[in-house]
């Protein structure tokens, strides 16, 4: 790999034109984990189908590398992986599939540039997928549809595609066509190659129109004549600009876990996925070719490897040439940071790096010194927006079993806020913590992480408050008004910033009515602020 980049990649322009940065999203079970184990296994990250996900211990789903994600056979972090195809870099970043984590899933999505979305071939679209869309479409991602497991009976393609149309307000277009589904799947004909690609004959070559009375009875044949020319004629015809504007979806049917149509996958998204786009700052927006390194951290991940307690953040260049051992300035705090080890990840397996480009995606090892929001520069003061806290839906104290180990606590509590895993809030009045989070799973996983990172035994109570919501205001002294009249019901965010947490929805609402000068805000741009 690193002879062809001392080749090809001379200038961030270069580098940029064949990174292709892109997340898959879909609902839990519709076969993610089995497409991205066979999108490594073309890149060459892994040498064996199973690496990514196996029944032996040893072989666990590799990019799902937490204790209880192993026990439960969900992702819950985020992994990203490296691997490069026909000459250009994929960055893979594998997001959550379970709706409790739609938070990290959210932040991801702001490092990618493109998505693949997985469909299960019966069910269609399922309400995480429609979820985890509606963050694509606030970035306008670009989406190309994979619908999977056509071996199982599988819905009618039209009424598939109508349904993806419909439900996601999104304009389809059929990038190939299934011929049957389960036992009668014979395979898709492929509109880019107009070549048909004959499921179940491993290695098998596509095949050619004036062949195909070797894989399809008569009756099949006419099928596919009558429905691929009403799929072509029905649909709009793919647009490069409109795909990329998040307007267009191409439609590609498989199946992942025979490793069907995944190839054809790959390259239509190495064809038509957008390079690394321009981002957008607080100041200007920066474009991938500029000469000088700018990046912003998505997401931090505490004790990967739990014999080092190691803190990894994770940063997505957004452009210059990288190298390591480079200093970058911290934008808010204005610390400088050496970057000694940086690393690239291939699932679990993660290698030091010595130069990342425009696209890539690279972990920093730090002890606590970055977090979720972070911009990088080698000097400018730039930061980069739309990275956002989300206000908790459930709030619960902490209780801990052993009061002396108080310190302890606030110290895995901020850690783990760090990551973003959870949110964690310091009332105003007590000492008790509170946490918040986005779904019920956070907890067990919170649990869990703090039993066996920090050994500490914690359990959750339901608290006062159900919700909390940040609170601002234009005028400092209605602000300070406020606060002092609310202290019963005020904490602080790990940043100091005021939130008022509230018994439930309608007294939310009364509140906020009642105080027309105060801003109730259920997100909050993250970033470090200067101390």
């Amino acid at each position: 790999m690193a002879e062809v980049q001392e080749i090809v990649d001379r200038t961030p322009a270069d580098a940029a034109a064949r990174r292709r940065t892109f997340a898959i999203i879909s609902h839990p079970d519709a076969g993610k984990t089995t497409l991205t184990e066979h999108l490594l296994l073309m890149g060459g990250a892994i040498h064996m189908a199973g690496e990514v996900k196996a029944k032996r211990d040893r072989r666990r789903a590799r990019s799902d590398w937490m204790k209880i994600e192993q026990e439960r056979g969900i992702s819950v972090t985020t992994a990203v992986m490296t691997f490069e195809y026909g000459g250009v870099v994929f960055n893979l970043l594998d997001t959550p599939g379970h709706e409790d984590f739609s938070e990290d899933t959210y932040r991801t999505l702001t490092a990618a540039d493109s998505a693949i979305m997985v469909i299960d071939a019966a069910k269609g679209i399922e309400a995480q997928t429609r979820k985890l869309f509606e963050v694509c479409r606030l970035r306008d991602i670009p989406i190309i549809t994979f619908v999977n497991k056509m071996d199982r009976e599988a819905r009618d393609p039209f009424s598939l595609m109508d349904e993806i149309a419909d439900t996601l307000q999104l304009h389809v277009t059929p990038a190939m066509w299934p011929v049957g589904s389960g036992l009668n799947f014979r395979g898709v004909m492929d509109f880019a190659t107009d070549m048909f690609l004959p499921f179940g004959r491993d290695g098998a070559a596509p095949i050619g129109h004036n062949r195909l009375a070797e894989v399809l009875s008569a009756e099949e044949q006419a099928h596919l004549a009558e429905e691929s020319a009403l799929a072509r004629g029905g649909y709009p015809q793919f647009d490069l600009q409109t795909y990329r504007e998040g307007h267009l979806t191409p439609v590609y049917f498989g199946a992942a876990l025979k490793n069907f149509a995944v190839k054809e996958l790959i390259e239509g998204l190495s064809r038509n996925a957008p390079t690394p786009r321009p981002q957008p700052a607080e100041q200007r927006t920066v474009s991938p070719s500029e000469d000088k390194v700018t990046g912003f951290v998505f997401k931090v991940q505490a004790n990967m490897d739990p014999n080092h307690r190691d803190r990894v953040a994770f940063m997505r260049v957004c452009s210059g040439h990288f190298e390591r051992g480079m200093k970058l300035k911290q934008a808010g705090s204005g610390k400088t940071i050496s970057v000694h080890n940086p690393i690239l990840f291939f699932a679990q397996s993660r290698a030091t790096v010595d130069e990342a480009w425009p696209g890539d995606i690279i972990g920093i090892p730090n002890h606590g010194v970055l977090r979720v929001g972070d911009t990088l520069t080698e000097g400018e003061d730039l930061v980069f927006t739309g990275i956002p806290n989300f206000a908790p839906e459930i709030l619960r104290r902490v209780r801990l079993a052993d009061p002396m180990k108080a310190k302890h606590l606030q110290r895995a509590l901020e850690a783990l806020a760090e990551e973003g895993v959870t949110q964690v809030f310091r009332p105003k009045i007590g000492a008790q913590w509170y946490v918040g989070v986005v779904g019920q799973l956070q907890l067990d996983v919170l649990r869990s992480r703090i039993a066996a990172e920090y050994d500490l035994d914690v359990g959750f109570e339901t608290a006062l408050f159900e919700t909390a919501r940040w609170v601002s205001s234009d005028d400092p002294a209605e602000l300070k008004k406020f606060v002092d009249a609310n202290q019963g019901q005020l904490a602080e965010d790990r940043d100091g910033a005021p939130v008022f947490m509230a018994k439930s929805a309608w007294e939310l609402r009364y509140v906020a009515e009642r105080n027309p000068k105060i801003k109730f805000t259920a997100t909050k741009e993250r970033r470090h602020h200067a101390a």
